[in-house]
């Protein structure tokens, strides 16, 4: 069972890149690497280079302005109800322009972080808080205070 975010873009040094080192050192279960990929001419190149590199195995969780924006309970069960069945999760981060058509149609969940726009650098860090939240649910720690 693997936990990979795959994005487009690399993170600079920074208080993003440090978000992110913080919640990965805190992972225990939910260990998650991260896939850079290299910005392309468009999304839909973006998108090709992704589904390229997703296996299609995965259970996709894209990260998608038209997504559904769910409570972080239910983000923890989503991901519990995929490890519980051994499946690898991959997260997609898309570029400045977003995700291909492409990429939309093969993620099994199209998730955003409200209807707010962020910087694909800031998602990042959402994200891997999310996912270190959604470990905490799971073993029923008190990090996530309702």
């Amino acid at each position: 069972m693997a936990v990979t975010v795959y994005a487009i873009g690399r993170l600079k040094r920074g208080p993003e890149t440090e978000l992110v080192e913080r919640y990965t050192k805190r992972l225990k279960r939910l260990k998650t690497t991260v896939r850079e990929l290299p910005e392309r001419a468009s999304k839909e190149q973006e998108g090709d280079a992704l589904l390229a590199t997703i296996p299609a195995t995965s259970f996709v969780l894209a990260l998608d302005e038209r997504g559904d924006d769910i409570p972080s309970v239910k983000f923890a069960r989503l991901l519990g109800d995929q490890l519980d069945q051994g499946r690898d999760l991959a997260f997609v981060i898309g570029g400045a322009d977003g995700l291909s058509n492409a990429l939309r149609e093969r993620a099994n969940t199209l998730l955003r972080f409200g209807s707010m726009t962020w910087p694909h650098q800031i998602v990042r860090g959402l994200l891997f808080e999310q996912i270190y939240r959604a470990e905490t649910i799971l073993l029923g720690h008190p990090y996530h205070r309702v």
